[in-house]
């Protein structure tokens, strides 16, 4: 089996005995007492490689031939996989993509935080294919091919990935593709609209073009007519994240997304943080408040809670929920769901820099019976590190990185005395090396 790949040959390497996977998905092999770190390559299998980075150490390179294919090869699902570098693990199956996850999130916390779970629970996953509701593209006026391209960097590259579709989007927002490339070309300032963000719900669709200059009138009408003949709402983006305005249509209603379970709707600007993957956020949600198991009159913080993703749910068990959050913009967009869902009266939102916070700021927010701390992927170490004997009983963490919640889990379990009752990984983005988990924390 010939493996297709535009990087340039240097020098080639085989046959490669493909013993693991590493973090990244990539497959691992020994050679001439280095070890090899081959893109494409799946255990048990023999390859051939053209290997692009040397380090005394290890190298790098990517499978240019399969000598014989494991069990857990399959064909990937999109044209441009191996040019995008969007996804990095369509030759894999499912079934293998998450155990190797779940391997990812066991190795993190047993040599990074030096604890073991007492439970690894069932991973969370879902649709594989046309899940991503939330998307930046790149858009890139190339005068040697004399178009324009919108899409996702190739592999190892700052170049565009000269791509037509893109499985892991919503088949209506795949088809769009060549279609924006034609408007953009089109457009005046087309050398002066550097990215498309995507932001999708079930009943608005909305594209964000960062303008860094002023349109046209010509340029309006293209647009205009572009939203209409394709049912689209765009906005305008000509600074920074707060610059987002509504263009077309007039009027454009919000976008939300909706978690029926607990009977909340959540409402947010098409710049704002939201998870890419509507159907396992709804699961995670799930998950998340099955172990934190939230009660009536319970004081119980949302540390990192953005639009109140976790913040709303958690209320509406008739805990009394505090929702921290670094920006002044979500936390207003929170606090404005909180009321349009009737859940103004047992939640409270603070804007603080919780990767500064001290010790006293920490204890003038009060006791907590539990946290939920869902932070970004720097962890949440200086909050971690405040918590002490008197501590809240329950902490779930909602993570996007198992190395740093390994190291936070160390701190809880080490320093603090928690015990790591459970965790597990949530496939939220299928055919990537991204490793979404959560784990559960009490202090017996």
């Amino acid at each position: 089996m010939r493996v297709r790949s535009k990087t340039p040959r240097t020098t080639t390497v085989g046959p490669l005995q493909i013993e693991s996977l590493d973090h990244e998905g990539k497959g691992i092999a020994r050679h001439d007492g280095k070890v090899m770190f081959i893109e494409g390559a799946l255990p048990g299998e023999s390859v051939e490689a053209s290997i692009y980075r040397r380090k005394p150490a290890f190298e790098q390179g990517f499978a240019t031939r399969i000598f014989n294919e494991s069990v857990s090869r399959t064909t990937p699902g999109c044209a441009f996989f191996g040019l995008c570098g969007g996804c990095s693990l369509q030759h894999m199956d499912l079934r293998t993509q998450v155990a190797a996850k779940q391997r990812v999130l066991e190795d993190n916390l047993r040599h990074i935080g030096k604890v073991q779970p007492e439970l690894m629970m069932p991973a969370i996953h879902g649709p594989d294919w046309g899940y991503r509701h939330r998307a930046r593209l790149t858009v890139r006026n190339v005068l040697k091919k004399g178009t324009v391209l919108v899409g996702f960097h190739e592999k190892r590259s700052s170049y565009v990935a000269d791509m037509t579709a893109c499985e892991v989007l919503p088949k209506r927002m795949s088809r769009l593709l060549p279609l924006l490339r034609e408007l953009v070309g089109s457009l005046s300032i087309h050398d002066r609209l550097p990215q498309i963000e995507i932001a999708l719900t079930d009943d608005n669709d909305v594209l964000v073009l960062r303008n860094l200059e002023s349109l046209t009138p010509e340029d309006e009408q293209r647009i205009r007519h572009f939203a209409d003949a394709q049912g689209v709402s765009i906005w305008l983006q000509p600074a920074g994240p707060d610059t987002a305005h509504p263009f077309h249509p007039p009027g454009a209603e919000t976008l939300s997304y909706t978690l029926p379970e607990f009977d909340v709707r959540v409402s947010f600007k098409p710049t704002d943080f939201t998870q890419v993957n509507h159907s396992i956020n709804r699961v995670l949600v799930r998950r998340a408040l099955g172990l934190l198991d939230p009660r009536p009159g319970e004081r119980i913080a949302d540390l990192f809670c953005g639009l109140g993703n976790f913040t709303l749910p958690i209320a509406r068990s008739g805990a009394q929920v505090t929702g921290i959050e670094g920006a002044m913009g979500l936390i207003s967009r929170a606090e404005e769901n909180a009321k349009n869902n009737d859940l103004s009266r047992n939640t409270r939102f603070l804007v603080m820099d919780l990767f500064r916070i001290d010790a006293a700021q920490w204890r003038a927010l009060g006791p907590f019976d539990k946290l939920l701390i869902d932070p970004p992927r720097d962890g949440a170490m200086e909050l971690v590190k405040l918590i002490g004997a008197d501590g809240p009983k329950r902490i779930v963490y909602v993570s996007c990185n198992p190395a740093t919640l390994a190291r936070d889990a160390e701190v809880l379990v080490a320093v603090h005395g928690y015990t790591l009752k459970a965790a597990g990984i949530v496939n939220m983005f299928p055919h990537t090396a991204h490793v979404e988990s959560i784990a559960w924390f009490e202090k017996e």
